[in-house]
């Protein structure tokens, strides 16, 4: 399936590079058709997406307090690490 204009197809992996930017509608029309387009065929895309919404959805609901102290420091370290794993 080729998308207008003779642009490459979306890759899976493309895709979920994006899915950020598509969310919070920074994607240029462009890319968003693309990224479209892709989700038109590929079910786990579709779901990837679903999930992002949702991870977005209830972190904003998230609150400091609502974390036991072990949980806090547990994320706090994971982010701390995660530019360190290759």
């Amino acid at each position: 399936m080729k998308t207008p204009a003779s642009a490459p197809e979306l890759s899976c992996r493309e895709l979920v590079e994006l899915a950020s930017d598509y969310v919070e509608r920074r994607l240029p029309v462009a890319e968003r058709t693309r990224f479209e387009m892709h989700l038109c065929y590929c079910a786990p895309c579709k779901v990837y997406l679903k999930q992002i919404r949702a991870t977005i959805e209830t972190a904003g609901r998230v609150v400091e307090d609502d974390l036991s102290p072990g949980s806090r420091e547990t994320l706090l370290a994971a982010f701390r690490d995660w530019k360190k794993i290759p």
